[in-house]
């Protein structure tokens, strides 16, 4: 099942509602933003895994929104596909010039729709669809919103569950807490960057069954990394540091 938070950017109530029921029906979970501008803040609160835009709306056109997120590098990442009834080669190339992943010609099927949405979240980040994400033996089920570590439940709040669904899906690259807050916290939410050292910490300390708290290390002066390579749940990690904030 598709679990993949996507962002519908049209200004036409009755085609947002048919392409909503359509992605709802698939196995997505989908939001609609009625113009270009209430989608932006809504890219920066909410971080969809990808965005359905328009391309002639009010305000902000789905061109200029796709600039707009491309310049961006906390937002450059999220695939675009274009929704409009421009078919020319020169409007096409107008769209791809501009940063959109895909391009997607206005009468068209929900089963063309769904399987470009696939095409493109396979293409830009495998695990995307993946409901299941594991790292030695701890699996979290996103559909469920649960974690455990063999077999046994984990209790997260909010803001530490979606940290270590952001670190599954994004492991071995280094992010910032810069960066950690603009993706799990969201670009409108004003925090101290050492709110992300606190939630690592009590991260740390739920999933340390069997040494997982090994997953995420710190790597001094840049950020924190979730790496599962030559990890081994019963064993101690002891070459993992394991301090609490970025030195």
């Amino acid at each position: 099942m598709a679990s993949a938070n996507i962002l519908v950017v049209e200004d036409e109530q009755a085609i947002a509602d048919m392409i909503i029921t359509s992605l709802e029906m698939a196995g997505y979970q989908a939001k609609r933003a009625a113009n270009g501008e209430l989608a932006h803040q809504m890219v920066l609160d909410e971080r969809p895994d990808l965005i359905l835009a328009d391309w002639m709306m009010p305000m902000m056109s789905g061109i200029e929104l796709t600039k707009r997120l491309k310049r961006d590098a906390s937002t450059a990442e999220i695939p675009i596909i274009l929704l409009t009834a421009k078919s020319d080669e020169d409007d096409k190339i107008n769209g791809f010039n501009a940063g959109v992943d895909d391009y997607v010609v206005k009468p068209f099927s929900p089963r063309e729709l769904i399987a470009r949405i696939k095409a493109v979240l396979r293409r830009g980040n495998p695990d995307t669809e993946a409901d299941g994400l594991t790292a030695g033996k701890l699996v979290l089920d996103r559909s469920a919103k649960k974690v455990s570590i063999a077999q046994e439940a984990i209790n997260l709040g909010p803001i530490e569950f979606r940290l270590l669904e952001f670190f599954m899906l994004h492991p071995d690259r280094v992010y910032s807490r810069e960066q950690l807050l603009d993706r799990v916290w969201g670009g409108n939410v004003h925090v101290e960057d050492r709110t992300v050292d606190v939630h690592i910490r009590r991260l740390r300390k739920n999933i340390s069954i069997l040494d997982h708290d090994a997953l995420i290390q710190t790597v001094r002066g840049a950020g924190y990394l979730f790496s599962s390579k030559d990890f081994k749940s019963d064993v101690v990690q002891s070459n993992v540091n394991h301090s609490d904030a970025v030195k």
